[in-house]
């Protein structure tokens, strides 16, 4: 597909993605020391650099992690990626996959606390890294820093990331580990940039040109969306929204607040992203307080108390949320909203608002 040029009100609205990491700096923790880590043919040992708040608390022999480095060479792109995998599965189990999409400057082994949570109740994770937006942005000369985070928000880059997810999903289902996947159970996810790669593949469609751009993957059967940016400059955000089909997870906060200088987000524009999102189901849940980074995979953002609280009620609503969509059961989501009462400001479980 042809690059197209830039809106300038889009450079603006998908620049606004990179203030979590813009605030916080960088957000790559490895998940484990001594991981196994398998690299095409071979494997290596990789020493953690810090260990992630709440990964200690699941059980490290219920997961596997492994990396893959694979190139898209229809777009001479790399498509590194991490995936975590449940460790006791029988030989003929059929798992749900989640796909997940960093924010701007993060990399496939942030978020371990999602990713290594998920496989211990017994989902695929499989986290991409998107080089034109990855950890490298915070390399080089400290100067030239906002240039290069000004060129990853661009229209191109934007357009990568979800050819990224639609490669990742190919090269993986493809492979031994993919034949174990149920095709019916398979749901993208992100946090940030992410929420915004996430959101094109589940049908958010805009126009360039006269060139309506649609990037919907149909194997996609539902969405957990992290702090959403409000991406494509869209007076009506309904309008690029509304065709989504699938149900939907909106996680946000009271202080999801988005600042780059001389750009500005308030937390209710992650509000009027959900309010947007067509779909038969959506489910909302706006913690009080946090922050737009205290779903990274960093402690103490948002607040020292609170950060573990949240982390923790984030990951079981999601399973909750997904219990809900594949299996039919809505007493979770009805006994989470119950149980996390105190961190709420707002909850809406299923349709409406």
């Amino acid at each position: 597909m042809r690059p197209l040029s830039l809106n300038p009100r889009l450079r603006r609205t998908l620049l606004l993605s990179t203030a979590g990491l813009l605030a916080t700096g960088l957000l790559i923790c490895q998940v484990r020391a001594q991981s196994s880590v398998e690299q095409g043919n071979s494997s290596i040992q990789v020493q953690a650099e810090a260990q992630p708040p709440l990964l200690a608390d699941v059980p490290a022999d219920s997961y596997q992690v492994k990396e893959f480095d694979w190139r898209d060479d229809g777009r001479q792109r790399e498509v590194p990626v991490r995936l975590y995998w449940p460790s006791q599965l029988a030989p003929d189990a059929k798992l749900p996959l989640v796909v997940f999409s960093h924010g701007i400057g993060g990399s496939r082994r942030g978020y371990s606390y999602l990713g290594a949570y998920w496989a211990s109740q017994g989902y695929a994770s499989l986290h991409l890294q998107h080089v034109g937006s990855d950890r490298q942005l915070w390399m080089g000369n400290p100067f030239s820093l906002p240039g290069r985070l000004q060129g990853a928000a661009q229209d191109t880059e934007a357009i990568n990331r979800v050819q990224d997810l639609h490669f990742a999903l190919d090269q993986f289902l493809a492979s031994p580990q993919g034949q174990q996947i149920d095709a019916r159970r398979i749901i993208a996810a992100g946090h940030s940039y992410g929420a915004n790669t996430t959101l094109l593949a589940i049908g958010a469609r805009v126009e360039r040109k006269g060139a309506l751009l649609d990037f919907r993957d149909k194997r996609i059967q539902a969405a957990i969306i992290l702090s959403a940016p409000p991406f494509y400059g869209e007076t009506d955000p309904s309008k690029v929204l509304a065709g989504v089909t699938v149900p939907s997870l909106h996680i946000t906060a009271t202080e999801d607040v988005i600042r780059v200088p001389g750009y500005f987000s308030e937390a209710s524009d992650r509000i009027a992203i959900y309010e947007a999102t067509g779909g038969p189901r959506k489910t909302l849940a706006v913690f009080q307080g946090g922050s737009h980074s205290i779903f990274t995979d960093r402690g103490g953002t948002g607040g020292v108390a609170l950060n573990p609280r949240v982390k923790t009620a984030t990951r079981e609503l999601s399973l909750a949320f997904l219990r809900s969509v594949f299996d039919g059961l809505d007493d979770p989501l009805q006994q989470w909203g119950l149980q996390n009462k105190g961190l709420l400001a707002r909850y809406v479980s299923g349709k409406g608002s």
